[in-house]
């Protein structure tokens, strides 16, 4: 799919609010967890890990690549960062685009959530 000039200027300006949002959402966990009556040791080894898979969260890392605005919108709603009503003022083509990847990814999931309960049985 062909990225529009609107839609790329408008990813390049929300990524980092978005980017920012998220990260404010992770700091809270982060001292809720470190807030808990677990052991010194087992909070910072487990804050430390879950930094450390945080990081490659698209919410906390992104490259901005023109060519990758349609896939990296829908993971950052794969990833909870962002939702539906965010990609408000892009365009409807890449909206409808963005939308139905994420509707195929869901049911797919779903799909193997419910192969994998029929296994267990």
């Amino acid at each position: 799919m062909q990225i529009t000039k609107a839609d790329w200027k408008l990813f390049r300006e929300r990524v980092p609010e978005w980017q920012e949002r998220y990260m404010d959402k992770l700091e809270k966990e982060y001292i809720k967890y470190l807030e808990s009556d677990e052991a010194a040791s087992t909070k910072w080894w487990g804050l430390r890990e879950k930094i450390h898979d945080d990081y490659n969260c698209p919410g906390v890392r992104l490259d901005l690549i023109k060519r990758n605005v349609d896939s990296d919108l829908v993971r950052l709603i794969m990833w909870g960062v962002i939702t539906e009503d965010d990609l408000d003022g892009f365009s409807d083509e890449l909206i409808d685009m963005v939308k139905n990847s994420v509707d195929c990814l869901n049911r797919s999931e779903s799909q193997i959530r419910s192969m994998l309960d029929e296994k267990s049985k």
